[in-house]
């Protein structure tokens, strides 16, 4: 895919957790919420939505995590540049290598690394790159084509952005058959994830990820999916070319090592917000719906301020979800432009209510929501989907509960003694 596509379409999937009005930011915080997103679409679209995404966070575009996205024919050692305009600001100098590691010489590390097959229409970028190394290309073993694609970086391996890059996602954002996280021998840690392309399953392309954080803040994050594209190509083989067992062996190989070396560290990350104290939303959730008397289905969360349940009376299974957004401190007053037309309670509170059709492509599937905006500036959002998940086809008609109920719920006298005015 040429690289102003896989800008666009990265830009698009990146868009995709976030509304024109931005009521579906995910997580506590603004940059908070972008890191939340940005692991999950890593999670289900692959290395440039990965690094779109992290734009506005720490610079990581220009880190070198813009990893391959795949398509065309030929060896394309350089891929096309960067439209000036999208070029964002650097929070200090651009941390760009001496270039001692060239394409061809990343290119040489991956036919190295590969257990089998020939690898084909490669795409590379090496550490004098400002757009950071990456290399990736085709790998025919005999038994069907198959993409597969590298980048390396460096981050604060005790940032928040390394903690989100190895953490498995919500199962009720994210459809996956797989995915571990775990600590190495040598204070690595190392994600494994077994998923899919699209997250409604429209295409079966299947797209496997391994990343590994180093104590040194070396990334290397590595993808491959069973087609030669990632997208718009036919599935070409069961499965991805190489097991998840092979593609640890690759991520955690010091081959990498000369390339990242090249690349200055990152350096500290900035630290958000301290993490909201008190019960985490899930628990919060459950603890308000114990009156309904709806058995609860299944339980997820995605961090202590997004909760899930599913419930089902009887009548299909429905989704509820909880998001606290606390303010930021530093910039008061995030979320107020979004309640500029709301309703006021007594308190001050003020509060919302939506009805519209879900956005994650499941069929039939609409999403009600009452949003409530605290005194203290806390945004509470309490939403109800007629099927178990966004991306999976309606169950039922309507959500299990009504609007007023979820207006109920984000006005909670709860609310006044988790948090105070």
């Amino acid at each position: 895919m040429p690289f102003e596509d896989e800008l666009g379409e990265a830009l698009r999937r990146t868009g995709d957790g976030f509304t024109a009005e931005g009521r579906d930011l995910v997580g506590a915080g603004e940059q908070r919420g972008r890191r939340m997103v940005a692991r999950r679409r890593a999670a289900m679209a692959g290395g440039s939505a990965l690094a779109l995404a992290l734009i506005g966070t720490a610079g990581a575009y220009a880190n070198g995590l813009l990893g391959t996205g795949g398509g065309g024919g030929g060896v394309n050692l350089a891929a096309s540049p960067e439209p000036p305009a999208l070029r964002p600001p650097m929070q200090g100098a651009h941390r760009v290598g001496t270039g001692a590691v060239s394409a061809e010489q990343l290119t040489g590390v991956l036919k190295q690394l590969l257990p089998q097959g020939d690898l084909s229409d490669v795409e590379a970028r090496g550490t004098g790159d400002e757009r950071g190394p990456m290399v990736g290309g085709i790998i025919d073993d005999g038994e069907g084509k198959g993409r597969i694609g590298f980048s390396l970086g460096r981050i604060d391996p005790k940032g928040e952005m390394a903690d989100d890059m190895v953490k498995c996602p919500s199962k009720t954002t994210t459809k996956y058959d797989s995915c571990t996280s775990e600590k190495l021998a040598d204070g690595s840690r190392l994600l494994l994830f077994k998923g899919y392309e699209y997250p409604d399953r429209r295409v079966d392309t299947k797209c496997w990820r391994a990343t590994v954080v180093t104590p040194q803040g070396f990334l290397v994050d590595a993808q491959e999916w069973n087609a030669q594209t990632q997208k718009d190509s036919p599935v070409s083989r069961p499965t991805p070319p190489l097991t998840i067992a092979q593609l640890k062996a690759l991520v955690t190989s010091p081959l990498w090592h000369p390339a990242l070396n090249d690349l200055p560290a990152a350096g500290q990350a900035e630290r958000g917000p301290a993490p909201r104290q008190g019960l985490r939303a899930g628990a919060i959730l459950e603890e308000l719906l114990r009156t309904d008397g709806i058995p609860v289905v299944s339980r997820d969360e995605d961090g202590a301020d997004l909760g899930y349940l599913v419930l089902d009376e009887g009548k299909g299974k429905s989704l509820v979800s909880l998001q606290i957004q606390p303010d930021n401190p530093k910039h008061p007053g995030t979320w107020a432009d979004l309640f500029a037309s709301a309703e006021t309670l007594p308190d001050g509170t003020k509060f919302l209510t939506r009805k519209q059709a879900g956005e994650k492509g499941g069929a039939g599937v609409v999403w009600w929501s009452a949003e409530a905006l605290r005194p203290n500036g806390t945004r509470l959002i309490v939403s109800a989907f007629n099927a178990e998940t966004q991306s999976s086809k309606a169950t039922r008609k309507e959500p299990v509960l009504p609007l007023q109920r979820l207006k109920e719920l984000a006005t909670s006298p709860k609310w006044a003694s988790e948090y105070g005015q």
